[in-house]
């Protein structure tokens, strides 16, 4: 596409301001005049070569263009007749240059914002700006529409007709007719009326659409009137606030692609996800909050960055009332979806505008993005990531995985609830479920080679952190080992039960005979643990069997005091009753004498208690310790049973996920 800036004019009306310089050099800010915003806006929508007309100053005119050493191929073309004909005569005279391209045309004292160029250049067909909210102009262009295109534009019409301004995209094939039937008015002696003379004779075959701007701010400056009207609407217009969201850390060409375009609305402010947002919305941030708004404030063109506490926009368009919020057109659909909603809501409650630019999913970006996800994979940042995680949010969630592909359902699988999103933090490795899924009992009998081998698994697969079910720990020889090796693999934490001999299910409780260590011993496992421990990403949880066993609260207590004392980094408390009583008595007796200690539940009997109230009462970590194991082998069954009683696999469809939809759920290398 070419632009074509009618600049012969003479600009009388303007007084002395326009006695040593043509009019577009009219300053219109302290650092702009009409003809360099013209032209620094046509090179920020990507227009590289433009055709300027010039009449009185022409010398002046083509210094100053040259001065401004902007990326655009500038033609200069004189009008020798300037006085005595109208802009039509100036095409004419720079048609050779005008041949069979796609153009911008515009005059030279147009001043615009620079949303209407935008959407000006993204139109498919030949148009003209119009305004439908506009008040009808006396001695200016109207636009007369009918039947959805413009049949004539001039001054003089009233009937039907919308206030329009001399800026216009011309598809080739229009602006070949037109341009003809200009040549051919000039030709023959009509050089000192408008070039849209030209069009009113050949509408009908040189279809233009009106492309109506409502609001937006399109004026012309014919004298020092609406000089002034302009400077104070360019200064309106450069004060608003722009908001944009984001919660990358990692800037890459299509962040800063849509940062420019914002940027051109007016003052930019961004609000950055704080980390708490990110780890729920998202995936773990690599870089944290601080250093993500640090990015963004060296960014050119941003005004201000701001903390997003949430994925809903609610609290900062309330605060800050921006005139536009810019995002990517790819949550019309999908769970952000009714984040977008939201948005247009209380942007209409008080007149802002959603701007939306289309979203890049380039190939480039995404093998980014899944980079990032390696580094998340890799021990050492696997490792530290649940005490940063738990330190973000003060409580989260964990489920258990015994295999590659659970261990993919924990990692992929999220919810969206009112713009929120809601994913498992963590992921659990049970003895109970590792042993189940190999078809052994839970005595222990999977030794610590074979377990290390499910983790192996489900590390190579996903990236979240890993807890891992030491049972009893062993030998406090063996345990130091076990500690060694999860602590080398980028396990984040082990959490082993004040128990001897051979293992029996807590939830058998006092039925099967059961013997708990002693405070002495069992401390000295975890001292042992942690003295072998080489980071201090690695945490070991003591499980306090006491509740299960029936020794009482204050057994319980005080075992867990002994154990934080001896080096424990979390304390598990467990409960086979299906009321939370005892549990909530052990974390406020607990939480009364000890604030920071990590506290663990795992809520297979107490089940009807929230994430929500374990939070308010202290809990740090809540594990859905054997869900996912609970449903698949009871359903796998059932499918079983339905392929034998009906000899055939129909019945069993409705049943099934979708190969298609299993294939999605396993990460394929690029």
């Amino acid at each position: 596409m070419k632009a074509l800036i009618l600049n012969s004019g003479i600009g009388s009306r303007m007084g002395v301001l326009t006695s040593e310089h043509p009019k577009c050099m009219t300053e219109i800010s302290s650092k702009e005049t009409i003809l360099s915003r013209q032209l620094r806006q046509l090179s920020e929508v990507g227009i590289r070569e433009a055709v300027i007309t010039t009449g009185m100053f022409d010398s002046v005119l083509i210094s100053y263009c040259q001065s401004l050493d902007l990326p655009i191929h500038i033609t200069f073309v004189k009008n020798p007749l300037y006085k005595e004909t109208n802009y039509i005569y100036s095409i004419y005279c720079a048609r050779e240059y005008l041949k069979d391209e796609d153009i911008l045309l515009l005059h030279g004292d147009l001043v615009f914002e620079n949303q209407v160029i935008d959407i000006l250049i993204k139109n498919s067909q030949s148009c003209m700006i119009v305004s439908s909210t506009q008040m009808l102009p006396e001695k200016d262009f109207k636009a007369v529409i009918k039947n959805a295109h413009i049949a004539q534009i001039g001054t003089e019409f009233f009937d039907d007709v919308m206030a329009a301004q001399p800026m216009y995209m011309l598809k080739k094939d229009e602006w070949n007719k037109w341009i003809s039937k200009i040549t051919e008015f000039c030709e023959h002696g009509k050089a000192k009326c408008y070039a849209e003379n030209a069009f009113n004779e050949i509408s009908d075959k040189c279809k233009l659409y009106p492309l109506d701007i409502r609001n937006l701010f399109c004026s012309e400056v014919d004298d020092s009137d609406d000089l002034a009207i302009v400077r104070k609407r360019l200064k309106d217009i450069e004060s608003k606030i722009v908001y944009m969201c984001f919660s990358a850390d990692m800037l890459h060409s299509g962040h800063m692609a849509i940062i420019q375009k914002a940027s051109r609305l007016g003052k930019l402010m961004i609000g950055v996800l704080s980390d708490e947002a990110v780890v729920t919305y998202k995936r773990f941030p690599l870089l944290p909050y601080d250093e993500r708004k640090a990015l963004f404030e060296n960014i050119n063109g941003v005004y201000r960055v701001v903390e997003q506490r949430t994925l809903s926009y609610k609290e900062n368009l309330e605060k800050y009332r921006p005139a536009y919020v810019v995002h990517g057109d790819d949550w019309k659909e999908g769970f952000q979806k009714p984040v977008r909603d939201e948005v247009i809501s209380l942007l209409a409650s008080y007149g802002g505008i959603l701007v939306e630019y289309p979203y890049s999913g380039e190939q480039r970006y995404q093998e980014l993005e899944n980079r990032a996800r390696s580094d998340l994979s890799l021990p050492d940042i696997r490792r530290a990531r649940l005490k940063k995680t738990i330190a973000l949010k003060g409580t989260i969630s964990a489920i258990e995985a015994h295999s590659g592909i659970t261990g993919l359902i924990a990692e992929k699988t999220v919810v969206y609830q009112n713009g929120q999103s809601r994913q498992f933090d963590a992921m659990w490795i049970s003895s109970l479920c590792d042993s189940t899924a190999k078809g052994k009992p839970d005595i222990e009998l999977v030794d610590m080679t074979s377990r290390f081998r499910t983790i192996d698994d489900i590390m190579e697969v996903t990236t979240k952190p890993i807890i891992f079910d030491g049972d009893t720990g062993g030998m406090t020889e063996h345990f130091v080992y076990t500690v060694k090796t999860l602590e080398r693999m980028g396990v984040s934490m082990v959490i082993i039960e004040d128990k001897t001999g051979l293992k029996k299910n807590s939830l058998f409780g006092t039925d099967e005979i059961q013997t708990q260590d002693s405070i002495e011993n069992f401390s000295a496992k975890i001292a042992a643990g942690k003295r072998a421990q080489k980071t201090q990403d690695f945490m070991i949880c003591a499980r306090i069997e006491s509740l299960i066993l029936e020794r009482g609260m204050e057994d319980a207590l005080k075992r867990a005091f002994a154990f934080v004392k001896a080096g424990a980094d979390a304390i598990m408390i467990h409960s086979r009753k299906k009321e939370p009583d005892e549990i909530f008595e052990f974390v406020a007796k607990f939480r009364g004498k000890n604030k920071s200690t990590l506290l663990i539940v795992v809520p297979t009997s107490f089940n009807s208690v929230t994430e929500e109230e374990f939070k308010e009462r202290g809990v740090n970590i809540v594990i859905y310790a054997n869900q996912l194991t609970r449903t698949g082998f009871p359903a796998m069954q059932n499918a079983a049973k339905i392929i034998l009683e009906n000899h055939r696999a129909k019945e069993c469809d409705d049943l099934c996920m979708s190969i298609k939809d299993i294939i999605t759920l396993i990460p394929v290398e690029s």
